[in-house]
């Protein structure tokens, strides 16, 4: 019993023991859950305040008042003013750069035409197109420029090598042999193109060893010029051409630069044309038909030279193209025995537009008669009668002219003290003054109110008959054609 009582006694005392370890661990864990709570309150505070004091300003800022909304639009203005400030800053710059680009590429294009005058020994105009410039003055590339063109200017003398216009060449062509294969075939005008022709070849090889033995291309009216006198009058005098002292001036004509019908499938230039770069040139018939255009003859030939050699010529200088009528000019055929051709208006029309482009371009027309006949032979009524046809039919397609060159190169006069003929007589009145003939060297006759002057022709009969007379000029054996055949 007692030990029953006993078992009693420490079971209570167990569940006892029990009881307080559970009411420890519960008070325990209720105290380390409010120990949590405590933490993460005190965490949560400082956000919760930081998000009130967000949230807080957003309603003040939304809050509109006068005073916030002028603030607003100052800003705005403000803001405004500094874009459009930075845009025109941006803007003035962008012209700024653009203006100092274009006068730079006005400056190299005056630099270029000026140096390009001055080549062709045309120094006053270089010399104004500087000082035209505003604020050349200033720029050190024009000062260097024109100093140089001022000391070459100085050098020159009237007529450069020469002492006077009696020493100065005028030598001439006929239509440029463009295929040797086709012009010397042995064919009935072969041998005719073997005396009076020259070839492409031929004439390039002159006009280079002319070059650098220092000939230079003037025109015919700078060997001679109308000066007024001292009583008013006009009166022919000796040009004022101005060269360096080594250089030697000299004209330049082609004779019958018409393409008449013999020529074809010779070896020619068919006509003459304006190509695709408004520089005069030619066109020339192929096999096939066709055409092609290029440098197929004297004109188109010299222009390619002095491209690449502009003190080549003086002042822009450029040939005298002396044309006949009897089958037109220039290739077309617009004399009147071809009024029934369905081109020929637009043949006309076509020559005009042609003369005038070659004449801006410094070439000069020249009369060579209408029918090509020995005018010292002849009739004074057939004289008459062929010049109104060529003013008519030719003069009115090219412009006017003052320049006669004669057939065959024969004068309508041998005598050498002056003309007095009726013939010469006529030709004055139809306003030609400078006549040319035919001689070995260089001969010139001024008067009052005319010129004589002699030419050399540069030609097959020359070159393999008479070597000797061109040996002032050319060293033959570079010059002439291996395809040219012995004369006949």
């Amino acid at each position: 019993m007692n030990k029953e009582n006993k078992n009693n006694k420490e079971i209570k005392k167990e569940k006892k023991v029990s009881k307080i370890i559970l009411v420890e661990g519960v008070i325990l864990l209720t105290l380390i859950l409010c120990l949590l709570i405590v933490s993460a309150v005190k965490r949560a505070q400082p956000q919760d305040s930081k998000q009130n004091r967000i949230e807080n300003e957003q309603e003040s800022n939304q809050i509109s008042t006068p005073e916030n909304e002028k603030e607003k639009e100052k800003e705005q203005e403000k803001e405004s003013e500094r874009e459009q400030k930075l845009e025109e800053e941006q803007l003035l710059k962008q012209k700024q750069e653009e203006e100092i680009a274009r006068r730079k590429q006005e400056e190299q294009k005056i630099l270029e035409q000026a140096k390009f005058l001055a080549a062709g020994y045309d120094y006053d105009t270089a010399i104004e197109l500087i000082q035209s410039y505003d604020g050349y003055e200033a720029n050190s590339e024009f000062q260097t420029l024109l100093t140089e063109i001022e000391a070459k200017k100085a050098e020159c003398v009237p007529f450069g090598a020469y002492s006077s216009s009696a020493q100065v060449n005028h030598i001439f062509f006929h239509s440029l042999i463009a295929d040797t294969s086709k012009a010397f075939d042995n064919d009935y005008d072969s041998n005719g193109y073997n005396y009076y022709m020259t070839t492409i070849s031929e004439f390039q090889e002159m006009m280079q060893q002319m070059y650098d033995q220092g000939y230079v291309l003037v025109s015919i009216h700078d060997v001679v010029q109308l000066v007024e006198q001292e009583d008013g009058t006009m009166a022919y005098k000796e040009g004022s051409i101005l060269l360096p002292p080594d250089k030697k001036p000299f004209v330049l004509s082609q004779d019958d630069v018409n393409y008449y019908d013999y020529m074809d499938g010779d070896g020619f230039a068919s006509c003459m044309v304006i190509d695709e770069n408004g520089r005069p040139s030619t066109k020339m018939l192929l096999e096939d038909g066709s055409y092609v255009i290029g440098d197929y003859d004297l004109v188109p030939v010299l222009e390619t030279f002095l491209e690449t050699h502009p003190d080549f010529s003086y002042r822009g200088a450029r040939g005298l193209i002396a044309l006949t009528g009897y089958e037109g000019a220039l290739g077309y055929r617009t004399d009147p025995a071809s009024k029934d051709s369905p081109t020929y208006e637009q043949d006309k029309e076509t020559v005009r537009e042609v003369a005038k482009v070659m004449k801006e371009w410094g070439w000069e027309f020249a009369c060579h008669s209408n029918g090509h006949r020995n005018m010292q032979t002849c009739t004074d009524e057939f004289l008459v009668y062929d010049t109104n046809n060529w003013l008519e039919n030719v003069g009115s397609l090219v412009g006017e002219t003052d320049v006669y060159i004669f057939p065959y190169g024969i004068d309508i006069e041998n005598t050498i003290s002056g003309y007095k003929s009726y013939k010469f007589e006529q030709l004055f009145e139809k306003g030609f003054r400078f006549y040319c003939g035919v001689f070995k060297e260089p001969w010139i006759q001024v008067r009052e109110s005319y010129i004589r002057m002699t030419r050399r022709p540069l030609d097959g009969q020359a070159m393999l008959q008479f070597p000797e007379r061109l040996a002032d000029l050319f060293d033959l054996s570079k010059v002439i054609d291996p395809a040219r055949p012995e004369l006949k």
